[in-house]
Order: C-alpha cells, then structure tokens, then sequence
C-alpha cells in the first residue's frame, strides 16, 4: 500500500491509541506515528482477494485456524511497528494470540502485494521485522514484474528463501494443503475457485 504524508501521520500515539483512533482505516503504526496508505489497485485487490478466497475455504474446511485480510493488524512484539498485511493466517494452534482488533503476536504466515512505492517496506523494513518478530512464512507478491519471492523462517531465527518445485509448484510449510502453481498468480484470468478446490481435492 503507498504511504501518504499528512499532518495526521507526524503525531505521536500509543498503538492502544492507534487502535481505537484509527480502527478500520488503511494505516499502520510505526515508532508512534500513523502512517496512512493510499487506495490499493484493482491488480493488487484481484490478486490478493483470489489468495484470500481460496485460503479461507481450505482453513475453514479443515478447521485449520483462521484467514484475515487488510485492515486487520498485526504487531508482532513489543517494540514493533503495527502493521496491516494483505493477507494472514494464523494456526489453531496460536488463535490465542487474536484479540478483538489485532494480532497480538506473529502470524504463522504473511503474504504481502506489493503497491507502487511498498517496494522498500515490503522487501526491507516489514522483511526485518517480520523476521524479528517471528512470522513462520511470508509470500512477497509484485504484480508489477509478476514475481515471488517465497520465505520460511528458520532454526536460527532468520529468513531462508523457499522454492517452487521444477514443476511450477510451491506449497506452503506452516499451512498444511495449501499449495498453488505459480503461474496462477499472474494468468488472466486467473482459476476459478471450484477449479482450484478440485486440484487440491476439496471436490470430486
């Protein structure tokens, strides 16, 4: 999403502030300040809807936990920013850590679009701080030069780069089931979602 400047995002606030202020608007808090982001693109929200839809039917068909889209945020430790990734799941096993307006704590899995001038934030600043605080796996999306890059965080804390298979496919390590054909991403139009549960064997 692209950051605006305005007088708004120069004021400094707790996040328990930043929750009840800005609730439901596209901003996120760093270092006490908001920073507000700009309409997301009709790519952005294509593709990141498709991602949302086919997660939800998987996690709420096998009782897997639970998906959550922008706007919902995620602080990931006590000396981060708040943060509003696209897309976020959370394991059974952690739904302890969802509170009523936040994330309180990693999400098992991040996937981020990239928007116009995110390049920086999503490959670098939310990169270093979903690595330090403990994001199991985080999926970076450019539609602009339809790539991905795919990371799972390993035993000594950091980002280990993942890898489709020779075959085009990549399957997730923190969600069981889910896995996708790379090439989906980008085609146009991209599968239709019963074409999609069929290939994972959803429906016969």
């Amino acid at each position: 999403m692209t950051q605006i400047e305005s007088p708004v995002a120069k004021s400094t606030i707790t996040y328990e502030e930043f929750l009840i202020q800005y609730a439901g608007e596209n901003a996120e808090w760093v270092d006490g300040k908001v920073e507000r982001m700009s309409p997301i693109s009709v790519e952005h929200d294509d593709l990141s809807g498709w991602l949302y839809k086919m997660m939800s039917e998987l996690v709420q068909t096998r009782d897997l936990g639970t998906v959550l889209h922008d706007k919902f945020q995620m602080k990931t430790g006590a000396r981060l920013s708040g943060r509003e990734p696209d897309i976020i799941f959370v394991a059974k096993t952690n739904l302890s850590r969802l509170k009523r307006t936040f994330l309180d704590g990693p999400a098992d899995l991040v996937i981020e679009v990239i928007s116009d001038d995110s390049v920086e934030r999503d490959r670098v600043t939310k990169f270093a701080e979903y690595q330090q605080g403990g994001v199991g796996e985080y999926w970076i999306l450019d539609p602009e030069t339809r790539s991905q890059d795919f990371y799972v965080l390993g035993i000594d804390g950091r980002f280990e780069r993942a890898h489709p298979t020779p075959e085009g496919i990549y399957r997730s390590t923190v969600l069981p089931s889910f896995w996708i054909e790379v090439a989906w991403l980008w085609q146009k139009p991209r599968p239709l979602l019963l074409s999609v549960l069929k290939a994972w064997g959803h429906l016969t």
